[in-house]
């Protein structure tokens, strides 16, 4: 089959690795893991990598994705905060939500009685990152309206950190949610069986075994797809880095200057561009653009590769060191980072391929 181009090509075993390695190692923390699929959109061959490693939990940001995974036999969680007006498909779609307004809660509430329903919900709480959550002079409060809801059923206090605010987790912050669970334990004799310590960021705490032992679930994405915690940007031990690999056609190859001639003003996104006079350079363009990848999330496999910039469709490369020699229809290679993968998997114009490979070990790593 010949492939078109841009593709991402993702390597589903990698994706089984990393996700069984990363399993293993909350589990023996006495932690749950849920397999976030909102980077990849939710595509059924990665949930399945996922589930043949041994989740049985995931969760996404968007109802529309909890959807397209309707028969597929697993938990499923709404990570972003609900919406009043998907309310209904939120108690239709999901097992648990995330949530932080006492509103919605009602709302939600009201649907699950429409269909016979109990539906979950975790309380989020804002522990200082200031995205979602409930501030926690009011937790008290709102846990004694949650508990006058028939069709709502509590199961656990959660937080998010390092999204937007950049706030780390650790044990002093974390143990907030810990203190919050036994006063609420104390106060309405209610004992929630979870605690949902965080994402990716909090793996580095799972992995140097400073996470307390009261947090019993983080939500994982990043972690599993590139290998990574993500308060530190550090590699997870045995894990991969590459199980997904932006390719890229070459469209032109010339010998250009390195600085536009003419008077120079605002590009296409409203930026004026700078540059760097390194004299005549090779430069190739590739048929991929910001409308596609996030540009400063590509990273060449060819390390003699660098990248120039780019506009809507045309990504600029200065191949004039490359490691082979290049001509137009030639492939370049690159991974990314997750802004990029998020990107490129939503894209569609980025064609998707999904590679099965022999198992991994972990000397290959």
């Amino acid at each position: 089959m010949r492939k078109q181009y841009p593709c991402v090509e993702v390597d589903l075993s990698k994706i089984t690795y990393n996700a069984k390695q990363i399993l293993s190692m909350c589990k023996n923390k006495g932690i749950d893991v849920v397999g976030v699929t909102k980077v990849f959109c939710a595509e059924i061959p990665i949930i399945n990598a996922l589930l043949q490693a041994g989740f049985t939990h995931v969760g996404d940001s968007r109802v529309q994705n909890l959807k397209k995974m309707e028969q597929i036999n697993c938990k499923k969680m709404l990570l972003r905060i609900s919406m009043e007006s998907e309310a209904e498909q939120v108690i239709k779609y999901s097992d648990v939500s995330l949530n932080s307004e006492l509103k919605t809660i009602k709302i939600l509430s009201q649907k699950a009685k429409e269909v016979n329903r109990t539906h979950n919900i975790i309380l989020m709480v804002d522990i200082g990152d200031l995205r979602e959550g409930v501030l926690i002079k009011d937790v008290l409060g709102i846990v004694k309206e949650i508990m006058n809801l028939q069709h709502i059923k509590l199961v656990g206090l959660g937080t998010n950190v390092t999204c937007y605010g950049g706030v780390i987790p650790d044990r002093d912050n974390l143990m907030k949610l810990v203190n919050l669970r036994s006063e609420i334990k104390n106060l309405y004799k209610l004992d929630l069986p979870i605690i949902s310590g965080g994402n990716s960021s909090s793996l580095y705490l799972v992995m140097n075994g400073s996470i307390p032992k009261e947090i019993n679930q983080l939500r994982v994405g990043e972690g599993i797809i590139l290998g990574r915690e993500t308060s530190f940007g550090g590699p997870i031990p045995n894990c991969y880095d590459d199980a997904f690999i932006l390719k890229g056609e070459i469209v032109e190859i010339k010998d250009k200057p390195t600085v536009p001639t003419g008077k120079i003003g605002m590009d296409a996104f409203g930026n004026k561009p700078h540059f760097q006079d390194k004299g005549i350079r090779k430069r190739a363009i590739v048929a991929v653009g910001r409308q596609d990848i996030k540009v400063d999330g590509l990273f060449p496999l060819d390390k003699n590769i660098s990248i120039f910039g780019a506009s809507s469709d045309h990504l600029l490369l200065d191949v004039t060191d490359s490691a082979s020699p290049l001509k137009v229809g030639d492939i370049v290679e690159f991974k990314m980072d997750y802004g990029c993968v998020l990107a490129s998997m939503t894209s569609n114009y980025v064609k998707k391929y999904y590679e099965k490979q022999p198992e991994y070990s972990l000397v290959n790593c």
